[in-house]
C-alpha cells in the first residue's frame, strides 16, 4: 500500500485525519542510509537546534575523513578533538559505547529486519545515552517503519492537543487515546503531525478547520 493509499484509509477513520492530510499535503519520507551513521548523527543532535546539529556533525564528518561515519572511524578519535568540534562528554561517551558494542557484534543492524519495534528499542537502549525516543526516531527515518508513534515527543503531544482541540490534561496524555485508531500506521500520522508544526499552524491560534477554511 502507498502512502496515498494509507491516508485514505486513515482518513475514512477519523475525518480529523483528513483535516489534516489536506490541510498540510504532502510529506517528505526516504527512510534510510547508514544506520550507525544514522544513529551517530541523531545522537549528536538531542536537544540542539538544527543548525547548531548540522555544524557540529559536518565537524565530526571531517574528523572523519569526511566521508562515511563508521564505529572504527569514532573509536580512533581522540576525546578532546570531539569535545572541540562541539560534543559533549556525555554524548562523547555514548558515540564511544555504540561504535564498541557494533564493532563487537552485540549490535548488529543487519539482523534488526527480523526484528519487531521493541526488540530494536532494546537493544538500542542499552547504549549509554541513547533513550526510547533517539531509537523511535531510528525506527521511523532510519528504518522506515510505518507503525511507530514516540508518545513521549513533546511536539506531537502539542501537535495532537490542536488537532483535536483538546483541553489540558494534568497527566499529559494526549496520543494514547488515538494510537489505536492509527494503527498500524502511526507514523504516517507522526510525520503530518511534525509537518504541522513547521508550518505553524499548531502555534497559530486556530482550529485545523479554520486554518483549511483560510487555506482551501
Amino acid at each position: 500500500m502507498n502512502l496515498s493509499q494509507i491516508k485514505t484509509e486513515l482518513a475514512s477513520r477519523d475525518e480529523k485525519l483528513d483535516v489534516l492530510f489536506r490541510l498540510v499535503g504532502d510529506v517528505a519520507f526516504e527512510p534510510g542510509g547508514r544506520p550507525f551513521e544514522s544513529l551517530v548523527l541523531a545522537v549528536i543532535g538531542q536537544q540542539l537546534s538544527t543548525k547548531a546539529a548540522e555544524t557540529i556533525s559536518r565537524r565530526v564528518r571531517d574528523l572523519c575523513g569526511g566521508g562515511e561515519i563508521t564505529p572504527d572511524a569514532i573509536l580512533s578519535l581522540e576525546f578532546s578533538r570531539l569535545r572541540k568540534a562541539g560534543v559533549s562528554a556525555a554524548k562523547i561517551a555514548c558515540l564511544l559505547d555504540l561504535a564498541g558494542k557494533v564493532k563487537e557484534g552485540r549490535i548488529a543492524f543487519e539482523t534488526f529486519e527480523a526484528m519487531d519495534n521493541r526488540q530494536i528499542i532494546d537493544i538500542l537502549t542499552r547504549v549509554k545515552g541513547i533513550g526510547k525516543w533517539t531509537a523511535e526516531m531510528f525506527l521511523i527515518f532510519s528504518l522506515g517503519r510505518p507503525n511507530v508513534l514516540s508518545l513521549g515527543d513533546f511536539g506531537l503531544k502539542r501537535a495532537v492537543k490542536w488537532l483535536y482541540q483538546m483541553e489540558d490534561r494534568a497527566d499529559g496524555k494526549y496520543l494514547e487515546q488515538h494510537a489505536e485508531k492509527w494503527d498500524p500506521y502511526q507514523s504516517v500520522v507522526s510525520l503530518h503531525l511534525w509537518k504541522a508544526i513547521d508550518l505553524g499552524f499548531v502555534d497559530s491560534g486556530k482550529s485545523p478547520e479554520e486554518l483549511l477554511h483560510m487555506n482551501p
